[in-house]
């Protein structure tokens, strides 16, 4: 059930999919979408967004139906195949000699596949194999002679490609120089080869060869010396291989057009075939994608469904031709909220042939779960009835959607492990992620159980390190992104980077760190430099933990709270005394960050950090003469996580907890901890604390201070916020988790 959880709309019977491949999971033919040119659709989302989960759920669901293939491209089994005779093999063409095999032995409706075409390719890229003999190149020819013709009958082909027997002719002619002395690829070698395929082709056979590798770049029509090229390039490697490999994949999707144009084909084949590219964002991935948008920009054209995962928002930089993201025209997209698939078609202008590779894609946003789905998912794996009328599934289902922000991956985890959980009486959200969770693979008790942060931090961060991270900051991403949850901007960003890779050699900047996590999936917020709610979570609740009591994260804050103190220390001599905190930045300009001034952002880590009383005083003094400034202050002071351990600010709010000072100093004290509890966002507010909000501000409104009254209004209008659990201050990550309310 979880495999298609969200993605129900998609994979039914007339959904997106069935009308993309023409033909629904029961059989049913559809009216195919987006022919004779196809886009190539790639699924967008960050991690945890199920792009993975509904590749396999496509598959499961058409694969006995249609062909379809899926190929993992971040797998290591195409490289490791490619090993032993690097001359003659490559990820790539592994990765495609896989998807050919798999399609040779395809069962459904029409029957398996050939692919002559590309058989003569790969066949042609043996005589690099590292002895370069007759024997060395016939052996590796054979690697692919089941490739070449549908078998009727044992060592028959159809009649159509070759004549008669093709099996073992390629041994017979090549072993005809057993004995001699060649130097490595030597011409004899390959002549013998081409003799090999052009003495055994059909007149229709001889006709595609000549189409497809005489229009190989170089070889003016001529196929022998295109094979040639081809395989000389192959062997050259660098931008020359990645040539080759992308003319061989398209010879594989000419194969597979072939049995579908064919009378016998048109007659017999239904639907379309499908090539389904999980981690498309890898090299092999890559590659593979470039390679047939080229093509289709070229105007090639094929019927192969292509659908690949992308990390990226905009699909990936390598659609966009270098352009900067402020110049990069977004391809098309498709939201499954939206209902139908939208119109899609390609630029036919004078410049459509230079037109960036991202006008040949459509992106499909990968959907977040809906209130519904969320509750739906926690409710079916509760293990008991409850008391309270279900008051702690309801906690638990709270704290599921805001911890996941509707993430599919993380409301999987969070559920199976909520499921026999009782939140504490006044829980925060990360109470949670102590639950341990059972992971499937051993049976019954022997499964070994996880706090399911770990098994979340694991499998969103570990098991999905950024493509270009460099090797030599693997083993720290994760502990860089836990310190980096208390950031806000770039600037406190590298302030905690320089400190935390002290000693190392290779340093990344906080501009690496922010391109490296767009170029993963996660979001972007203003205010956090952590910009996805959830992840921020985890990795404060994994800080914490660090090190006894809290003292990683107070370092943290430490660390921040004192650079900010010195930053304003020395623009106020520089502005002299009593000069208002503009909040400038290092370079003498306007203060581009998260906080409108450097005493904001040096409160808020103070705050954070034990500085609780310090900041109240602060608050007290600064708020006579500017109610308006002074809100807004309040509101970025208070945006920031509470530390673990006993949460009092409840009880500091309503006054239960004895503060010394005027009427002044208390009743900000209460309203500082008041908003406090709002702004974390990880703990219902509700009612009770939306009264405990306007009494506040209410009795602030009627003090003796210039501007109190206009803290009335303010009274109102953060009530009404609070009552409804929304945020007091918004930002990017806080408006996400409104809207999967």
């Amino acid at each position: 059930m979880c495999e298609e959880l969200g993605f129900e709309r998609l994979l039914d019977e007339d959904g997106f999919f069935a009308r993309l491949l023409g033909r629904s999971p029961s059989g049913a033919g559809r009216e195919p979408l987006y022919g004779p040119d196809l886009p190539v659709v790639l699924l967008t989302g960050g991690p945890g967004m199920g792009k993975g989960r509904l590749l396999r759920a496509v598959r499961d669901r058409f694969a006995a139906k249609v062909p379809l293939i899926h190929l993992d491209c971040a797998s290591p089994v195409y490289a490791d195949r490619a090993d032993p005779e690097p001359g003659a093999r490559s990820a790539t063409t592994e990765a495609l000699v896989e998807v050919a095999r798999r399609l040779c032995t395809w069962q459904g409706t029409g029957g398996s596949f050939a692919f002559p075409r590309f058989f003569a390719g790969v066949a042609m890229i043996a005589t690099g194999v590292a002895e370069g003999t007759p024997e060395a190149v016939a052996t590796e020819a054979e690697r692919y002679e089941g490739l070449a013709q549908r078998q009727r009958l044992r060592g028959l082909g159809t009649g159509d490609f070759w004549r008669g027997v093709l099996r073992g002719t390629i041994r017979n002619l090549l072993t005809t120089l057993s004995g001699q002395a060649f130097d490595p690829y030597s011409a004899a070698v390959s002549n013998a080869l081409l003799d090999a395929l052009f003495e055994r082709l059909a007149p229709r056979g001889r006709a595609e060869l000549e189409r497809i590798y005489g229009a190989y770049p170089g070889a003016a029509g001529q196929p022998r010396i295109g094979l040639r090229i081809l395989a000389a390039d192959f062997r050259a490697g660098g931008e020359a291989r990645e040539v080759a490999e992308s003319f061989l994949f398209r010879a594989l999707r000419e194969d597979l057009e072939a049995a579908y144009a064919s009378p016998s084909g048109w007659l017999r084949r239904v639907g379309r075939p499908g090539l389904l590219l999980d981690h498309a964002e890898s090299p092999l991935g890559e590659q593979v994608l470039r390679a047939v948008l080229t093509d289709r920009r070229a105007g090639q054209r094929d019927r192969v469904v292509i659908v690949g995962t992308a990390r990226r928002r905009d699909g990936g930089a390598f659609l966009h031709g270098g352009l900067p993201s402020q110049e990069v025209t977004p391809p098309a997209e498709y939201r499954p909220a939206d209902g139908a698939p939208p119109a899609w078609s390609r630029r036919t202008d004078a410049g459509a042939d230079r037109a960036p590779l991202a006008d040949g894609v459509l992106l499909l946003r990968m959907p977040l779960l809906t209130g519904d789905q969320l509750r739906r998912e926690t409710v079916r794996r509760q293990q008991r009835a409850e008391p309270e009328g279900g008051t702690n599934r309801r906690r638990i289902d709270a704290a599921v959607a805001r911890l996941s922000g509707g993430r599919p991956h993380t409301v999987i985890r969070l559920a199976a492990a909520a499921a026999a959980f009782r939140m504490p009486a006044d829980a925060n959200d990360r109470d949670i992620l102590d639950a341990p969770l059972r992971l499937p693979g051993l049976p019954g008790d022997d499964a070994p159980e996880h706090p399911v942060a770990d098994v979340l931090l694991r499998e969103l961060i570990l098991d999905q390190l950024p493509v270009r991270l460099p090797t030599e900051h693997h083993a720290h991403w994760l502990d860089l992104l836990t310190h980096l949850s208390v950031a806000h901007d770039t600037e406190c960003a590298d302030v905690l980077l320089r400190h935390h890779q002290s000693g190392h050699v290779h340093h990344l900047t906080a501009h690496h760190v922010s391109q490296l996590l767009t170029d993963t999936g996660w979001p972007t917020c203003e205010r956090h430099f952590i910009g996805d709610f959830g992840l921020r979570q985890l990795l404060v609740h994994r800080l914490y933990g660090l090190r006894p009591g809290g003292a990683a994260w107070y370092a943290d804050h430490h660390l921040l709270r004192d650079h900010y103190a010195r930053r304003a220390a020395g623009e106020q001599g520089v502005q002299g005394d009593g000069g208002p905190d503009h909040g400038l930045s290092d370079n003498g300009g306007p203060d581009e960050g998260a906080f409108r001034s450097l005493t904001a952002h040096r409160m808020n880590h103070h705050l954070v950090s034990g500085g609780a009383d310090d900041v109240v005083s602060h608050l007290a003094e600064t708020l006579p003469g500017r109610p308006r400034e002074w809100c807004a202050d309040l509101l970025e002071i208070a945006q920031a996580p509470y530390p673990g351990g006993v949460d009092a600010r409840r009880d500091r709010a309503q006054g239960l907890v004895t503060a010394d000072g005027p009427p002044l100093r208390r009743t900000v004290d209460q309203l500082l901890h008041a908003v406090w509890l709002c702004e974390e966002r990880t703990r219902p507010t509700g009612k009770e604390t939306a009264r405990t909000l306007a009494k506040l501000l209410d009795l602030l409104s009627i003090m003796d201070f210039e501007g109190a009254g206009r803290l009335s209004r303010t009274a109102t209008d953060w009530s009404g916020l609070a009552e409804n659990e929304q945020p007091l201050l918004r930002c990017t990550c806080t408006e996400q988790l409104r809207r999967r309310r």
